[in-house]
């Protein structure tokens, strides 16, 4: 798994300082984006998204809906998706939701955090 977040702001410091237990277990991906002028995360290249939600809080709220869309996103190469629309951190229990949904899923996921909250 992925997380893509805005660099140099406070979640890309937090994960880099404090990191969760799934982010500093080296299962997980840490990649500092490019932002615009306005700090909001370049658009990927690819990837087809499957969740989109305003706060990581809204991953541990809507844990089955996070399990379900990754499961039945059915066979592709291209990554699935998770965009967080604004974060100033994310806690082991938004983050447990998708990594656990992300272990059992044939293709790559990314959680992507758009800007600092």
């Amino acid at each position: 798994m992925i997380i893509q977040v805005p660099r140099g702001g406070p979640l890309a410091r937090q994960l880099e300082a404090q990191p969760p237990p799934s982010v500093a277990g080296g299962d997980v991906i840490l990649e500092h984006g490019l932002t615009d002028e306005q700090g909001v995360l370049e658009p990927p290249s690819g990837g087809e998204v499957v969740l989109s939600v305003p706060s990581p809080e809204a991953l541990e709220r809507e844990a089955d809906e996070v399990r379900r869309v990754i499961s039945h996103a059915g066979p592709g190469v291209e990554p699935l998706v998770v965009v967080v629309d604004a974060a100033e951190e994310l806690r082991e229990g938004e983050l447990a939701v998708i990594v656990q949904a992300a272990e059992h899923s044939p293709r790559p996921v990314i959680l992507r955090v758009i800007r600092n909250g």
